[in-house]
């Protein structure tokens, strides 16, 4: 259903070691980079889905109230990696890895980017 998602940040540099960092354990890295914008993809999807970009209007990125982008995990433990690096490099806690009441399966873990941006990762597998 959706083509791609993108977020605003103030600093790219400050981004790229975040999301880097974060989103590797969901198996996603960095495709594209300019003065602009970062695209993350995986690597058997020819495009990037998620992207980082500076504001089209030059006016300061501002978070959405609201607001989250979930992400797949194919894993509890890659729940984990991607919750301890986004807290490594800048994120902050919005809710540690752990079962939520959503159905049986569903382990999750919530941050913020240093944008303050919302993110989570999610496995809907069992254990």
């Amino acid at each position: 259903m959706l083509l791609y998602v993108t977020l605003g940040t103030n600093d790219l540099d400050r981004a790229q070691r975040f999301y880097d960092a974060a989103l590797a354990p969901l198996g996603l890295a960095c495709r594209k980079q300019d003065d602009v914008e970062i695209g993350y993809g995986s690597e058997d999807d020819t495009r990037c889905r998620l992207w980082v970009v500076k504001p089209y209007d030059r006016n300061a990125a501002t978070i959405s109230n609201g607001s989250m982008i979930a992400l797949e995990a194919d894993s509890r433990a890659a729940v984990d990696a991607f919750y301890a690096a986004a807290l490594a490099h800048g994120g902050t806690d919005e809710g540690g890895p752990g079962l939520r009441p959503f159905h049986a399966h569903f382990y999750a873990a919530y941050v913020r980017d240093p944008d303050g941006n919302k993110l989570s990762a999610v496995c809907e597998k069992p254990e």
